[in-house]
């Protein structure tokens, strides 16, 4: 039976050209002429390479093509990198923002200010999430330096510009930006396949020093099962968003394997559409979904959450109420519905059933799975709809009673992004229905507060009120465990955040 398993296995590498690959290699991802090619596998594959257009930044910057003015660090600080530093003026108003020395697109040419400023531009006109960049005035200032004014304060600039979607590239020498941008990163574009396959080779040009690797090849591979076969038979070099199950089997090799777990930023959270689901419903279902029973289950891949971001953090500090199944009875039957022979509710006749939509990667299956078996306990019964879609486009159109996802939470160092992303009443991930102007209000305040203090305290408030309304629920914070081969190192394996992979310093022995 092993042996028909990973003969299918085999089979499907070979649709997907990774045991075409393999067949040139050695060796731990050494070919015949010695190149070093890392091979990895990815839950995510996009249909564009054009950095500055909805999310496909995050993965340029993964496969190491594209770099951003800023980055963040593993302490989740701000850091410099095509830019040296970003200074406020006194009125908060204007930044004035100075170049490194010495750094080129992969052509050779120049980084110029011009040049970064018809990126941030850009990245304002195509990107909803940045169209604020598109109205701000931007001045160069001398051959390093420009200025960016914005409309209102703007306390977390530094932060989004390290956000990968705010890469930079040639707008001017690039002819297809979707397929091969031109851009400052340790590698370029050998080949892309729309969502599959991506190659990359070193740029022998990169204005950050030696790159270590020859290239590396990004497969798509969002089965689990899949991944681990292919690590275990060679296939593979390194992947992330390791499964519990498969972290015990590298656990056990450390002499084969290298596993990495960070506690990262990563947030598994649910959300109730309140056009569909009653307040007592809601509320019922806050009180049954059992998150340490999750985190449990999933084996240390999550650690329980409070709310979207680490407790250990100011704007982390909220609270929710514990699991009392008899309470969300009591909800459930306040809302009119009567328990049945079968043990679902139902009211005039009709069982009291809610569809649970997720997308298939990051362990949602398990936590809907999970989610399923612990509603059903109260009475309350379910569908499970997945989607192949990691962008989510399920949650805006609000198809959903329940909506499971999975996205970095704390982005860049600071709790806007999700708030006002998922929190905002229209918002771009907003949970259906949810409406409030005290909400509203404090978010403002949170976007141009510049004191720390306040701003954690204006987010903690925020948090709490969308806790108390039963509009979202935080299951876990995804810790991020990265498995590679012995031989691989330099794969930002102690980063919380997951839209950075290889760079100049990734090597194999």
């Amino acid at each position: 039976m092993k042996k028909r398993i990973t003969a299918l296995v085999l089979a499907l590498l070979m649709v997907l050209g990774l045991a075409a690959c393999g067949g040139d290699k050695t060796g731990g991802g050494e070919d015949k002429s010695g190149e070093k090619i890392l091979r990895v596998a990815e839950s995510f594959a996009y249909p564009s390479l054009d950095a500055h257009k909805e999310y496909y930044g995050w993965y340029t910057s993964i496969y190491g093509i594209t770099e951003a003015l800023f980055k963040m660090g593993d302490d989740s600080s701000v850091q410099p990198c095509l830019a040296e530093k970003a200074v406020a003026s006194d009125d908060g108003l204007t930044w004035t923002v100075t170049l490194r020395d010495g750094i080129a697109f992969s052509n050779g040419s120049p980084v110029t200010v011009d040049s970064v400023i018809a990126n941030l531009k850009r990245v304002g006109e195509v990107n909803v999430r940045f169209a604020q960049f598109a109205d701000y005035e931007y001045k160069a200032v001398g051959d390093k330096e420009f200025t960016i004014t914005t409309n209102e304060i703007y306390p977390t600039l530094i932060n989004d510009l390290a956000s990968p979607e705010m890469a930079i590239m040639d707008l001017d020498a690039t002819e297809d930006l979707d397929n091969a941008p031109i851009a400052t990163g340790p590698f370029v574009v050998k080949s892309f396949k729309p969502e599959g396959t991506v190659e990359v080779l070193k740029n022998d040009k990169y204005w950050g020093g030696d790159v270590k690797l020859d290239g590396a090849v990004f497969y798509y591979m969002q089965d689990d099962e899949s991944k681990l076969l292919a690590m275990q038979n060679g296939e593979i070099d390194c992947y992330t968003s390791v499964t519990a199950a498969a972290k015990e089997i590298y656990d056990a090799s450390p002499d084969k394997y290298t596993v990495t777990d960070v506690p990262a930023t990563r947030l598994q959270f649910y959300m109730l559409n309140q056009n569909t689901l009653s307040d007592e419903i809601r509320k019922a279902i806050d009180l049954t979904v059992d998150c340490d029973a999750i985190a449990a289950y999933l084996n240390g891949t999550v650690t329980a959450a409070v709310g979207p971001f680490g407790t250990s953090t100011a704007y982390g500090k909220v609270t929710k109420p514990a699991v009392d199944t008899a309470a969300a009875k009591a909800a459930i039957e306040q809302a009119g519905y009567t328990l049945g022979s079968d043990g679902i509710y139902a009211k005039d006749g009709k069982p009291l059933k809610l569809n649970i939509c997720y997308y298939a990667a990051r362990s949602l299956d398990s936590l809907a799975l999970l989610m399923q078996e612990q509603l059903k306990a109260v009475g309350i019964d379910t569908t499970l709809t997945v989607q192949e879609d990691a962008d989510a486009t399920y949650i805006p159109s609000g198809d959903y009673d329940i909506a499971l996802y999975c996205m970095i939470a704390d982005k860049n160092g600071d709790p806007y992004y999700f708030i006002d992303t998922v929190l905002r009443p229209g918002g771009y991930w907003a949970s259906a229905g949810f409406e409030s102007d005290k909400v509203t209000q404090l978010i403002n305040e949170l976007k141009v507060e510049t004191e720390p203090a306040k701003r954690a305290s204006l987010a903690n408030e925020i948090v709490q009120l969308a806790i108390d309304d039963n509009a979202i629920g935080c299951v876990g914070l995804f810790n991020s465990i990265t498995v590679s081969a012995k031989n691989v190192s330099g794969i930002y394996e102690n980063c919380p955040f997951d839209f950075y992979r290889i760079d100049a310093n990734t090597d194999m022995k």
